[in-house]
Order: C-alpha cells, then structure tokens, then sequence
C-alpha cells in the first residue's frame, strides 16, 4: 500500500529547495541591512550644541586640522579644542553672533560643551591617531573631505572590514607624511607605485591579527 503520493518527493524538493533560498535571501538583506547608513550611520550628519562647518574652518579660511586637534600627531586620541581655542578668534569675530551663544556661555561658566562624537568606535576597538599620522595615512582617508562639510558626518562605515581593507592594501591608501594634513591630496602618479615605495620608507607593516585592534 503506498502512503505517500507519487509527487511527494517533488514536492519535498521544491519546499527544501524554498527554504534554501529564503535562509540565503534573508542573510543577504540582514547583510545589505548591516552594511547600510542605518546601522553605520555613514553619510548622517550628527547635531552638535554648536553647527560648527568645517567647510568654513578647514576648507574655507584654510585652518590646519592640528590648531583644533592638537594631539594627532603624539596620541591615540586626536583631541577636542576646548571652549578658549574657540575664542581665540571668536573674541573679535561674529563675537556677538546667537549661533555662538553656547560657546560663549561656556567660557564664562568654564563648562565644556558637550560635542557628539561622530567617528565613534565601539569601547572594544583600539584605535591610535598617532600610528597613522606616522605611517602616512591621510585624514581625509578615514575622515573623508571634512573640507567640504558644513555639518560634519561619518565618511565610513567604520566597519570591520573597512579597516581590514587598508591593513591588507595600504599602499591604496599611503601618501608623504608632509601631505597628511591635505585634504585635497592626490598622487603625482600610480598611486601602487608611490605607495609601495612610501610602504619601504616608513615601514608600514599594518598588522592583521586580533589583538592588533581587539585589546
């Protein structure tokens, strides 16, 4: 006595075959999701107590990223200007300026304004802005052209596989130490020529394994 219709086998393929599709369909849209501004926050500008521009700053009247960001080039955290690096200009320009309201509120009570950071890293991921700088890795390629910013954002997804990629191929991403700083930066030539050659002079041996950023 057969129990089963003669089409059961066929149909048994076809609905385990679905179900493949649907597990591989469903991790590549959890992929797509995971790699998107929504979960990395890549391209979202984020609101600050101040709308500072770095288009105006940087791009504008040529201020060099290390008047702001004093410890970039010796420590592991580029830094945050205080309130007075500010009023070094803003005593006598747009002194009066609403905008700038909390900025002078803050050198008067001597309180720090509470800037969001927008490269944030998770706690468990080690990153030193001094290496970098060192081995010629630029701002832009991490920060993107802030230059060109009015309201600052995340270039990158700041992902695993994002720094994974400048550690396996730094000669795509090297340049001379003297053009760290340069937004507007390009190389002369190939850029694989120049940056192999870069990667001999400095020594850059960016490092692969766990504890290079897990520590």
């Amino acid at each position: 006595m057969q129990i089963f219709h003669r089409s059961a086998n066929t149909i048994f393929r076809a609905v385990l075959i679905g179900v493949l599709l649907m597990v591989a369909g469903g991790g590549y849209v959890l992929a797509l999701i995971n790699r998107s501004s929504y979960v990395t926050q890549a391209g979202v500008a984020r609101d600050q107590p101040v709308p500072f521009s770095h288009r105006h700053h940087v791009g504008e009247l040529g201020i060099d990223c290390r008047y702001c960001h004093t410890s970039v080039e010796n420590a592991g955290f580029a830094g945050i200007p205080p309130t007075q690096t500010c009023m070094n200009c803003h005593v006598q320009i747009w002194a009066d300026s609403p905008v700038l309201e909390p900025v002078r509120a803050s050198y008067r009570t001597d309180r720090s304004l509470e800037w969001t950071r927008v490269h944030d890293l998770p706690e468990f991921v080690y990153f030193n802005h001094s290496i970098h700088v060192q081995k010629g890795i630029g701002c832009a390629t991490c920060h993107g052209r802030v230059d060109k910013m009015n309201l600052t954002w995340q270039h990158s997804s700041l992902q695993m596989e994002w720094c994974l990629d400048c550690h396996r191929h730094p000669e795509r991403y090297v340049r001379p130490r003297e053009e760290v700083f340069n937004m507007a930066w390009q190389a002369s030539g190939d850029q694989l020529v120049e940056g192999r050659k870069l990667l001999k002079a400095y020594d850059v041996r960016p490092r692969e394994d766990c504890s290079a950023c897990h520590r």
